[in-house]
């Protein structure tokens, strides 16, 4: 079992940053992929980015520019910085966990962005 502990959203104003942290304990492979997605109100989740443990990076075409993900392997941690975020950014930020066969879920945290 992977448990995923998820911190830093809130409250921003539009062109604003954020940074969410997220770190995973347990039982943890040396081959991952770790990223966010994000749950807009009243929408489906959706991919937001996604770093594997060798750090190839994937975007959603949204946030290209504006956000990066990152990650620390010796602290399994990983990291959204967001910048010029935009009321569309609105959402509960989701992080995941894929390894082998397993998918793991954090909790979630709100990012709230006002116009």
């Amino acid at each position: 079992q992977v448990r995923l502990v998820e911190s830093g959203g809130g409250l921003v104003q539009a062109g604003g940053s954020l940074r969410l942290s997220c770190a995973a304990s347990g039982r943890i492979f040396a081959i991952n992929t770790m990223g966010w997605y994000r749950q807009p109100p009243g929408k489906q989740r959706e991919l937001v980015a996604t770093i594997t443990n060798a750090r190839i990076t994937n975007y959603a075409t949204s946030v290209k520019g504006r956000f990066t993900i990152s990650r620390d392997n010796a602290k399994n941690t990983v990291y959204l910085q967001m910048n010029s975020l935009k009321p569309e950014d609105t959402a509960v930020y989701y992080c995941n966990h894929r390894q082998y066969m397993e998918n793991y879920w954090g909790q979630g945290t709100q990012v709230t962005v006002a116009s």
